[in-house]
């Protein structure tokens, strides 16, 4: 019999990567390409200068760039989701009764 040689996938549970951005990066840097697509073909319609349009794509392109890989590399994979739910964090719990620690003590 001949011996089966398999591969390992030792990927398993890591996030996805392109290029350095991790997870969910890619897709805005992705939705923003488009977006600056449209905003060209928008200006460009409209009859707006040509280098205009270019330089403010352009000059818009490199921003986003450089923000998405600089959160990327700031938060991570699920630092940017934990970031924003810190806002819903309330401030303090308030109880106006001692109820539900008098429900605690007794036994179901």
């Amino acid at each position: 019999m001949a011996s089966s040689v398999y591969k390992i996938n030792k990927g398993i549970n890591k996030p996805i990567e392109f290029k350095g951005l991790k997870a969910q990066y890619i897709a805005y840097l992705a939705i923003g390409l488009i977006g600056l697509l449209v905003l060209f073909a928008i200006l460009y319609i409209a009859g707006v200068n040509m280098f205009f349009c270019l330089a403010l794509v352009v000059t818009l392109g490199s921003i986003h760039f450089m923000t998405v890989y600089r959160m990327s590399d700031k938060y991570g994979q699920y630092g940017l989701l934990k970031k924003l739910a810190v806002g819903s964090i309330p401030d303090a719990i308030t109880g106006r009764t001692r109820k539900i620690f008098l429900h605690l003590l007794t036994k179901h």
